[in-house]
């Protein structure tokens, strides 16, 4: 029993105590967020009936829903997952020692860095090749864009490799790496052709809009065509530009490492707090020089 104390579907929220399961199955669109997804799926145990999720229309960040059910397992709760359908049986949660992954869709920014810089020996820790995380197809795409993963012991090292003339792929699966390869390609010369980009829209801002807006500053495009777009790079790179964040983290972080090239200035820097609060001080760990302008 959920009730806006205010204006109306907007927090704050009253949320009155559980009365009682009314249905053990939910229908919910599969191309909006995984996250909304997974949030139904890690609750679904603690219901005395289970839940089964049937998932409507196009299905986004799959990886990440099959993710979600393998943690689950991991502590004690099995999934039974088919191509439209997940059931969640009822059950408890039982403790056990995990190690937390490295987040890729951060570690995707330093392969942008990678990518953009003249030389580049970079070491990440914590990643694993064989991640469940979508995000880690990072390591695909950039392979196409210059960038080489191995690994040496427990880090990951990036190097330069040749990149190729034009890429197309697939963020079906992926969507919050698209702003980093699209500014790479536009910086790098890269033409681009992508699909799966529809859920852009619906994320913190309207993302294609915002890198439309973006890139033209450096004078590239991305110009989209019945559900399929179009990276048009830049012919060369100004010397300077400062760029909007749209209150959106990832506009901010992957716009950044086009440091490697030209001055930049980022507007609302503290957007980086939603998923990554420490980028500034990695950036300039790295040895970026920082200064912050009045408001």
């Amino acid at each position: 029993d959920i009730s806006y104390t205010e204006e109306s579907g907007y927090p704050p929220l009253e949320i009155k105590q559980f009365s009682g399961q009314k249905s053990n199955a939910l229908s919910i669109r599969g191309d909006v967020s995984s996250q909304f997804i997974s949030a139904l799926m890690m609750v679904g145990p603690t219901f005395p009936n289970g839940l089964t999720l049937t998932l409507e229309g196009k299905i986004g960040s799959r990886p990440y829903i099959e993710m979600t059910a393998s943690l689950m397992e991991l502590f004690g709760v099995k999934c039974d997952l088919s191509d439209r359908q997940i059931n969640i049986p009822s059950g408890p949660y039982h403790s056990v020692e995990f190690t937390v992954e490295s987040d890729w869709s951060g570690a995707s920014y330093w392969f942008a860095f990678a990518a953009l810089a003249n030389e580049a020996e970079i070491m990440l820790p914590r990643l694993s090749q064989t991640s469940l995380q979508g995000d880690s197809a990072i390591m695909d795409i950039m392979v196409s864009l210059g960038v080489q993963s191995t690994m040496e012991g427990s880090l990951m090292k990036l190097t330069k490799i040749r990149n190729a003339k034009s890429i197309s792929w697939d963020f079906t699966h992926c969507p919050d790496l698209a702003q980093t390869v699209a500014v790479v390609c536009a910086a790098k010369g890269i033409e681009g052709n992508f699909t799966g980009l529809e859920s852009l829209r619906i994320k913190e801002t309207d993302r294609i809009a915002a890198l439309q807006n973006e890139l033209r500053k450096i004078g590239a495009d991305l110009m989209e065509n019945d559900h399929a777009w179009k990276l048009i790079p830049s012919a060369g790179l100004p010397a300077k530009a400062q760029f909007n964040t749209y209150k959106d983290h990832r506009m901010a972080m992957a716009l950044a490492p086009l440091a490697t090239l030209m001055e930049v200035e980022i507007e609302n820097p503290a957007v980086v707090r939603k998923s990554y609060p420490m980028f500034w001080k990695d950036m300039e760990g790295m040895g970026w020089g920082m200064s912050e302008t009045a408001k």
